[in-house]
């Protein structure tokens, strides 16, 4: 079998390849099986500007490292390509590159592979990713599900200990055994996304994903491409969006992957100072470099286009945006102007927001970002860096902490409740209670709740509650909604056993209710990201620890009056002012004995009484349950 030249590129593809503005780089790199003059092979295509030989080397060839020699383009682009005849889906191969300088020689993973096999091995697989999608009804509408003006309840999943096996060996569930999973338990909870810590393959499963080497391959750990897209395709049937975990703020030094590619700093910067992180030991994309931004770029338009996906969410943005993050003074390089800004990182970014939401105007880009930049859920043309939304860290630092004291000395704290609403509206917010919380010491939401078993389950039901009245969207990581009592292990399932005790049931049932609830009220969602949406009725109770607000819609006059008591002590004939009169329904009781509750509470509502109380003209005089949230309507 010989090497044959052929090309997938035009003068106008490598123009804007060399520009950094070539997003659909998919296409033409990488493996692709095709029929050349009537025999079918497969198209290779690599980027390595300072090799002196690239040769492909798999199943095909006995793994022969020197008998099939790409093509190097002259048009100075540094691409590699050739057509290899008889090699079809499924043959495993590498590159093997020899480079220009310091008598250097790799084997190389394909950086576009669509496929790798399963670790411990590290080859790049040939894959056609054909697929007939059965979503169209998802797609033609997800504008109406992905709109920042509708309900966002996202469901975090790491795919490897959602479920196990355990009568097999502990083993992961497939894709495809997820797919007739997940869809049916997401849309029962009535959560409206899933958002999948990284699927992108990584060697090194305890990474849970974060130390990424085959940018545009799923994990094989779960199955093939197709097997991946049938759960997306499954959850989009049952009307659920999908959000990937994307990380474009560093990769893994792993030497089949992109690190040190054809001898030199490829991808990377060649100044540690700016091309290394220290405290993940992993390498950072030089984002000034065109080809590195047109590969990025093109990854993130990639998963929004073959597989479906709704969403984006950004890893670690803030490792981007500052060129002094996580190093000691002396440790890095300024800017031109002399400051910390990484102004490479921010004009990728940027120009990433634009290109998704041009191509894909009914995505969300979500950002993990977690200082006080400005403006970084604001569009470009407005000088913000152009995503849809971003994680509120700072309510979910403050409330966690709030959450953990005694309530005897909840009230010295409550600055650390009300706080969040100063800023409230200065993003598009998204309330995260991720992975991240219930890891390395830090305890499962359940347990790091004060008090007896009844008091801890009592606090998570409030903590839900408390979230899904706040503005902004939300996010729970897995078993969290049936209070997982451990801390998330990724080498083992979830401990789905617990729900056999009706205190797991009560707190899976109120988050199920508070979902469909959730989904159901305008007022809870519609201005999530507007001050018109929230009122304060009484912050400053802090001597008994009760905050009461309201929250209203744009399409409705329902008014949502959400009073939250975080002691054990109930509060009888507790008076709340609200804006009119009228019977006010009691919606949802945390306290309600269905959810392991005491059963406090006021007989399903309360009438309004035209006695002015928190400067509002009506109130109403109510019972607050112990460690409980209320939620009432009017209209009722």
């Amino acid at each position: 079998m010989n090497v044959g030249r052929m090309s997938l590129f035009t003068e106008h593809d490598i123009y804007l390849f060399k520009e950094g503005s070539h997003f659909r780089l998919y296409e033409k790199m990488g493996a692709h099986p095709l029929v050349k003059e009537g025999v079918k092979g497969t198209y290779f295509a690599l980027w390595a500007p300072n090799a002196e030989r690239v040769t492909v080397f798999g199943d095909f060839n006995e793994w022969d490292k020197e008998s099939h020699p790409l093509f190097q383009r002259e048009d100075g682009s540094g691409i590699w390509e050739g057509f290899i005849p008889h090699v079809s889906t499924g043959t495993r191969y590498k590159y093997h590159i020899v480079s220009r300088y310091h008598n250097y020689r790799v084997d190389k993973a394909d950086p576009f592979g669509f496929y790798s096999e399963t670790s411990p091995g590290t080859a790049s697989v040939v894959w056609d990713l054909g697929y007939q999608w059965n979503d169209g009804e998802w797609m033609r509408n997800r504008h109406r599900y992905n709109s920042l003006q509708g309900p966002f309840s996202v469901y975090e999943v790491h795919l490897g200990s959602w479920k196990r096996v355990p009568e097999e060996g502990n083993r992961f569930l497939t894709y495809r055994e997820m797919a007739e999973q997940l869809p049916r338990y997401v849309k029962e909870m009535g959560f409206t996304h899933v958002e999948f810590l990284p699927v992108m393959e990584h060697p090194f499963y305890g990474s849970w994903g974060y130390q990424v080497t085959g940018y545009f391959a799923p994990t094989s750990r779960y199955g093939t491409p197709q097997d991946f897209m049938y759960l997306v395709d499954r959850l989009h049937q049952e009307g659920i969006g999908v959000i990937l975990d994307w990380v474009p703020s560093h990769f893994p030094s792993d030497e089949h992957g992109l690190v040190y590619f054809d001898g030199t700093h490829l991808y990377e910067h060649a100044d540690p100072r700016k091309g290394y992180h220290p405290h993940w030991h992993s390498y950072i994309f030089n984002y000034g470099r065109n080809e590195v931004r047109s590969f990025l770029i093109s990854n993130a338009v990639f998963w929004l286009d073959r597989y479906h996906a709704d969403g984006l969410r950004v890893d670690a943005v803030a490792s981007m945006l500052y060129l002094d993050y996580g190093r000691a003074e002396g440790e890095w390089i300024p800017n031109e102007y002399g400051g910390r800004e990484n102004l490479e990182a921010i004009s990728f970014l940027r120009r990433m927001n634009e290109e998704v939401y041009k191509v894909f105007p009914d995505v969300q880009t979500i950002a993990e970002e977690s200082t006080a930049w400005p403006m970084v859920s604001r569009p470009v043309y407005l000088g913000g860096l152009g995503f849809g939304m971003k994680w509120n860290m700072g309510w979910m630092h403050d409330t966690l902490v709030y959450f953990s004291k005694d309530p005897i000395y909840r009230k010295y704290h409550h600055h650390q409740l009300t706080f969040s609403i100063w800023y409230a509206f200065t993003e598009n917010f998204l309330l995260p209670l991720s992975h991240d919380e219930v890891v390395h010491g830090k305890r499962s939401l359940l347990w790091k709740m004060p008090g007896d078993h009844w008091q801890k389950c009592a606090n998570l039901r409030l903590l839900f509650g408390y979230m899904y009245g706040h503005p902004g969207k939300k996010l729970l990581f897995m078993g969290g909604e049936f209070g997982q009592d451990w801390e998330w292990n990724h080498d083992d399932g979830l401990r789905w056993h617990l729900l056999q005790y009706k205190e797991h049931q009560g707190i899976q049932q109120w988050m199920k209710d508070l979902n469909h609830f959730y989904r159901n009220t305008p007022a809870l969602y519609e201005l999530d990201f507007d001050p018109r949406g929230f009122e304060w009725i009484d912050y400053q109770d802090w001597q008994h620890s009760v905050i009461s607000f309201i929250r209203k819609g744009a399409s409705t006059e329902e008014t949502v009056l959400v009073v939250c008591n975080f002691t054990p002590v109930p509060r009888i004939n507790y008076r709340v002012g609200v804006p009119m009169g009228g019977y006010w329904k009691e919606c949802l009781n945390s306290d309600a004995t269905c959810y392991g509750g005491s059963g406090m509470g006021n007989l399903g509502g309360a009438m309004a009484e035209e006695v002015e109380h928190h400067g509002r003209p009506f109130s109403l005089n109510l019972t607050l349950p112990p460690l409980a949230v209320l939620f009432f309507k009017n209209p009722a």
